[in-house]
């Protein structure tokens, strides 16, 4: 398939699609050299296998690592890959490919963004939540103190390749966590595959290739539609941000102890929540949200990592403030994001706060 944003580039998804990097990376993302930049564990797996499987374009291929985590998604390590890059001679004909996760994915694509004011990048995830979500988009960035994401760049891949088959050695909490921005895809836009992915749960955590691929399939269908009507999030894009307002200050309020597909299922649940406290969603949709993520594993309620207050007041770090107000993605109904004016909605910080007081046992739950 291909996502029309940046210009246009293919994602590839199929079992095996790894194999033919060197003839994908020939016919779109040519270069003279290629940069690998892989975490360590990824680079443990995968980092040889690749760095042959660029080669056989018959470039240099060299692999930079740095050690895993959220944490690394920092300026400190841009600067450290950076200056690898240049200590390199990597030039303007040069081409970065992000092999890992969400995390990999954001810094080496910010990398690539920032470096000789931008150089082509190539997506080759190996985690379902960078199969299924961060690899699409060109969304590129690193964490800062005050909040995820919050200094990056909007820089287009040349060419996603999304071998299912390396996620397979995935462990099924790992897989639970990417499988959240699969859930989301549901919620917001096609309540049948919410229901096939709760359907097919168990195969899912399982490693079930078939299984697998359709999911990663119907996932970036639904994220290129998106992105390719609207690639710099000024408006319908904003929806698959639907349960991140919430699910980023659940992360950040617990030091990222809470891993991102649990902080955004969470989040999903509360935001459905909140729509419905407002008479703006309809009626136990946010029950509906919360047995999808039950089925998974992923947290739909419970002791919150801070208290009501202090979570709303980091809301306001969020991208996607306006006039002071914090706007959250809501939802008409499952599989049904709520439109008028705008994709996303000013909601009062009292409201937010008496939805996760309730939300951790302080009254009503969700």
């Amino acid at each position: 398939m291909t996502v029309s944003g940046g210009g246009g580039y293919p994602v590839i998804v199929a079992p095996g699609s790894v194999n033919g990097l060197a003839k994908l990376l020939d016919e779109f993302a040519p270069a003279h050299r290629y940069a690998i930049i892989a975490d360590s564990r990824v680079a443990e797996l995968h980092g040889d296998r690749v760095r042959r499987l660029v080669r056989e374009t018959g470039r240099p291929a060299a692999l930079h690592t740095f050690p895993p985590g959220e944490n690394q998604k920092s300026r400190e390590r841009w600067i450290e890959l950076t200056d690898a890059l240049l200590a390199d001679g990597l030039g303007r004909d040069s081409c970065v490919v992000a092999l890992g996760g969400g995390v990999t994915g954001d810094l080496a694509g910010f990398v690539a963004a920032t470096f000789l004011r931008g150089i082509p990048v190539v997506q080759l995830p190996t985690s379902l939540v960078a199969m299924i979500d961060s690899a699409v988009g060109g969304k590129t960035g690193v964490d800062v103190p005050a909040g995820k994401n919050l200094v990056g760049a909007f820089h287009p891949p040349r060419l996603v390749v999304a071998d299912p088959e390396l996620a397979l050695t995935l462990p099924p909490a790992e897989r639970a966590q990417g499988l959240a921005e699969a859930l989301k895809h549901g919620a917001i836009a096609d309540l049948a595959y919410l229901e096939a992915l709760e359907n097919r749960a168990d195969d899912l955590l399982a490693g079930h290739l078939e299984a697998t691929t359709v999911a990663v399939d119907r996932s970036v269908r639904i994220k290129a539609d998106v992105v390719s009507r609207d690639e710099r999030e000024g408006g319908l894009r904003q929806i698959l941000n639907f349960g991140h307002t919430l699910g980023h200050a659940l992360e950040a309020c617990s030091q990222y102890t809470i891993p991102h597909g649990s902080a955004v299922a969470r989040g999903m649940v509360l935001a459905a929540r909140v729509g419905e406290e407002l008479g703006l969603t309809a009626p136990e949709t946010s029950a509906r949200i919360a047995s999808a993520v039950r089925a998974f594993g992923l947290p739909a309620e419970g002791a919150l990592p801070a208290p009501a207050g202090d979570l709303v007041r980091m809301t306001r770090t969020d991208k996607k403030v306006r006039g002071g107000a914090v706007r959250y993605v809501l939802l008409e109904r499952a599989g049904v994001v709520l439109g008028g004016d705008s994709w996303s909605h000013a909601v009062e910080d009292a409201v937010v706060e008496g939805v996760l007081a309730a939300s951790s046992g302080g009254g009503r739950r969700v």
